[in-house]
């Protein structure tokens, strides 16, 4: 199953470098993230990266506007690519996945997700990746990674690594934010595609 609204581009075409949202719906989400989740200062960050810039978009996901958005615009950024289930890395990529979903139904695309946990649970099933239904599977399934910031690609590559022990196939992953730090390449190297809504510039230089 390919992921594609209206006859979208299909994998390996040249992508259109433009959102599916209109502009004024692109820019009410840039702003949501400046005010609510963006940051300038002395920061270390996750990746242990010392950087002037500090992202949390967990008050911009928790925001109606912003959770509404965030589905569309992550839709948007993976228009054609082929997939079956779209997950990521707990904790950041539950609220993303959970709200891609809502948007893809209701643009007729269904599109259904899981999240990884960081380990796995030690009691009941035990399981690692979390939100399949009974006698659902990730094996032989295309599956888009989620992340709301990347840095160094750690979380991506965590749940990617996840993924391909289930049996699924990964060959892109998307992100909101996109620092450009290394996670495009750490990712490439993995034969993973990197796509995203924003790059840190376009926060930053606003």
């Amino acid at each position: 199953m390919s992921y594609a609204l209206g006859g979208g581009l299909t994998r390996g075409a040249e992508r259109e470098t433009t959102l599916l949202m209109s502009s004024p719906t692109r820019d009410r989400l840039l702003g949501l993230i400046r005010t609510r989740s963006f940051a300038t200062g002395d920061f270390t960050l996750a990746s242990g990266k010392k950087s002037s810039l500090y992202f949390n978009l967990k008050p911009t996901m928790m925001h109606p506007d912003g959770a509404h958005l965030l589905g569309h615009a992550l839709l948007d950024a993976i228009e054609g690519e082929p997939a079956a289930y779209i997950g990521g890395l707990e904790l950041g990529a539950v609220p993303l996945v959970t709200t891609m979903a809502a948007a893809s139904a209701q643009r007729g695309v269904p599109l259904p997700g899981f999240f990884v946990r960081k380990k796995a649970k030690e009691y009941g099933a035990k399981q690692l990746i979390e939100g399949l239904g009974p006698g659902e599977s990730l094996e032989g399934k295309r599956v888009i990674a989620v992340e709301d910031t990347s840095t160094t690609g750690g979380s991506l590559l965590q749940a990617i690594a996840a993924v391909r022990e289930a049996g699924g196939i990964v060959e892109a992953a998307v992100t909101v934010i996109d620092r450009q730090e290394g996670a495009m390449e750490a990712l490439a190297a993995e034969d993973v595609r990197l796509l995203s809504v924003f790059t840190a510039k376009d926060v930053a230089s606003g």
